[in-house]
This record gives structure tokens, sequence and C-alpha cells, in this order.
């Protein structure tokens, strides 16, 4: 019934106005709060689009860990994503990604990754990288088997090396060659 009166009064605005006023105060902090309901409801648009960037990043673009160069760390790293290490790791990298070894790096263990760039020292082995960077200052003893191979003048490296067999050779003539080499030696 109070509804029916307001909507009277209204018409008659001089005698009601100071009643209604406090009335519509009261009830514009609620629609505020009906709108803001609104607000949670553009929220979703905000959720799909971190969804959609995590496939993105899986599709085309991977993150990046770091090892600080204060840090000397003993394990093992696994995973899908870049790894640069910039500290010293004492471990096997095991990554679908890149793995860079910066300048004052020391890595101890077995690699592999999809692009190896060394720039500091790797002491261990390169197992089925698609490319290997060898940088002027990077140091590398260990062996090699990669798709292919850059070594930069005045980067040091100490092991046997195997680059450009495809899948359709590594079956017969990398064993062949390997096998060549270790009797020639």
């Amino acid at each position: 019934m109070a509804i029916w009166k307001e909507t009277t009064p209204s018409k008659s605005s001089p005698a009601p106005s100071p009643a209604s006023t406090p009335e519509p105060a009261q009830f514009d902090p609620s629609p505020v709060r009906d709108i803001s309901p609104a607000t949670p409801a553009s929220t979703p648009s905000p959720t799909p689009a971190p969804a959609s960037t995590p496939q993105r990043a899986g599709d085309t673009q991977l993150k990046e860990s770091l090892i600080a160069a204060d840090l000397t760390i003993e394990g093992k790293i696994e995973g899908t994503g870049h790894v640069r290490i910039a500290g010293k790791f004492n471990g096997d990298v095991n990554v679908q990604g890149n793995l860079t070894i910066e300048t004052g790096a020391k890595l101890t263990g077995g690699v592999r990754a999809q692009t190896v760039i060394i720039a500091g020292e790797l002491e261990g082995n390169i197992e089925s990288a698609q490319k290997v960077e060898v940088l002027a200052s990077g140091a590398l003893i260990g062996d090699v088997k990669a798709g292919s191979l850059t070594v930069a003048a005045g980067s040091r490296m100490r092991g046997q090396v195997e680059f450009g067999w495809g899948d359709k050779h590594s079956g017969g003539k990398s064993g062949g060659g390997k096998t060549g080499t270790d009797d020639a030696a």
C-alpha cells in the first residue's frame, strides 16, 4: 500500500517530497548493488581471456624459468618451457623448450632440449637437440647429438659430435659413424 501512496504523492510533489526523499535514497543503493552483479557478469570476460592465454602459451610461447646468478641448485629439471641458467646447476635438464646457459653459469649434467645455447659452461652430454649453439664465451665438455651445431670462434669444446643426421639416417648411419670413429681412435 505504501507503493500506491508514493505514486499518488509523486504527482503532488510539494507535500510528500520530504517523505519520499529518504525512501528513494534507500532504494538507490539497492539498484547500485544490482549493477554490481553486472560487474561480476563482466568478470567472466576476463576469466576466459586468461584461460585462452595459457593455451596460446602452450602452443607458441613457453614460459621461461630462471636460475639466478647467486644460486647453486642440485636436482633435476623436467617439463615444458624454457630454462635460463645464470647460476650453477648440478643435475639433468630435460625440457620441451630451450635451454640457455648464461656467461659465468655452469651446468653439470645431461641435457635434452630443443635448442641449447651455451655462453657459460656445460659439463655433460647433449642428446637429441634440434639446434646447439656454443657462443664465443662458451665451453662444452661432453658429447653432442644434434640436428645442427654452431660453434663460435673462441669457444672451447671437448667431446664427440654428431650433427646433421635426420631421423631417416639416424638408424644405420649414425651408429655406423660413431662405431667407425671409435675404431679409428
